[in-house]
């Protein structure tokens, strides 16, 4: 277990947030499998060593770089308004989520897709963690899950918690100021958010992929944040020199948007 917290001038570049998407316009005859709100996406990053998100990466996918850096992100938010196949199930339209992700490029012959993968994805719900394992390939897992939400004066916070029955609990927690930010071209803002697409290994020779669409998001200016994670049992050892008591490369803290998360294809040589 460790703890981790700074305030806004100890970080190592300016702070700010959002989620996953670039280069192709999306394809309006997908279909469309979820449709939801993400809401108050507080995101830390840090650099890694490229080489222990090899044995993670899709077939047919390579790592995406930001400035000669592999980055991953710990990132907390909360999904509402979630419709599966344009129902609303049920006690499962409001729900937080926590993962682990890292960013990838795929070349579809035409030019590159910027997307994710994902190392850890974590919800309260078992349905949905079925449901993507299942459809999508995903890692999710379920956990307990809480957070926290709060608006003082100029300040915003959020809070995210989370523990499996043999864990301690798990928190992320930021504080920002509440005047919204666009986020500037060329920025780490806009390459830690503008990942269109997600990737995951079906087996060897095929990747399942997806896209996903959402307008360009705003971001708070973070002032300050904590983290008190278990990384190694939450992400494994090679994840825990890079992360446990590692000043992260930034820190954002997204407002989101409504989001549709188009059905999967696959992609084999």
């Amino acid at each position: 277990m460790y703890l981790l917290s700074y305030n806004r001038t100890a970080l190592a570049s300016p702070v700010i947030l959002t989620d996953i998407f670039f280069s192709k316009p999306i394809q309006m005859q997908q279909k469309i499998f979820l449709s939801a709100t993400w809401e108050y996406l507080a995101m830390l990053n840090y650099e890694v060593d490229p080489a222990i998100l090899l044995p993670h990466l899709p077939p047919y996918t390579e790592i995406d770089f930001f400035n000669g850096k592999a980055l991953v992100s710990i990132v907390g938010f909360l999904f509402n308004n979630t419709k599966v196949l344009g129902i609303e199930w049920p006690w499962h339209t409001h729900f937080e989520e926590v993962n682990l992700r890292y960013y990838i490029k795929h070349f579809d012959g035409n030019g590159w897709k910027r997307g994710v993968g994902f190392v850890s994805e974590i919800v309260p719900k078992p349905l949905i963690a079925h449901m993507a394992n299942i459809l999508y390939n995903e890692h999710y897992s379920t956990a307990k899950m809480s957070h926290m939400i709060k608006e003082e004066n100029d300040e915003l916070t959020a809070e995210y918690k989370w523990k499996s029955s043999k864990q301690s609990w798990n928190r992320i927690w930021i504080q920002a100021k509440k005047s919204l930010q666009n986020i500037s071209h060329g920025s780490e803002e806009e390459f830690i958010f503008e990942h269109y697409f997600g990737y995951n290994k079906l087996n060897n020779r095929t990747t399942i992929e997806y896209s996903i669409a959402h307008p360009r998001w705003q971001v708070y200016p973070v002032t300050d944040f904590f983290l008190q994670a278990d990384i190694k049992n939450l992400y494994g050892s090679p994840f825990v020199p890079f992360i446990e008591g590692i000043k992260p490369h930034s820190v954002f803290l997204a407002k989101g948007s409504d989001i549709i998360v188009h059905k999967p294809v696959k992609i084999s040589g």
